[in-house]
């Protein structure tokens, strides 16, 4: 599940670009232009909050804060998960 809400992510993202970059047009365009920079505003909102639990990925940090801006909290929460545990 938790793939597939990425992969959700990655679509939302890629449909922005492509509308950015003018290969499609309208008012569909616009609105997936406007809802993939409010994902990259709401996941940089979030790293504040969730910088404790990044920093314990096992990969590098900057891969982690990367993984963030793309997923946001569908990266977040199964570190703190595993924090926990």
């Amino acid at each position: 599940m938790l793939a597939l809400l990425k992969l959700g992510c990655l679509v939302v993202y890629a449909a922005g670009l492509t509308a950015f970059a003018g290969a499609w047009h309208g008012p569909v365009a616009l609105g997936a232009q406007y809802l993939a920079a409010a994902f990259i505003v709401i996941h940089v909102i979030e790293l504040p909050f969730f910088s404790r639990a990044l920093r314990t990925y096992r990969g590098s940090l900057a891969s982690s804060v990367l993984q963030a801006l793309l997923f946001g909290v569908l990266h977040s929460l199964p570190l703190l998960r595993a924090a926990r545990a």
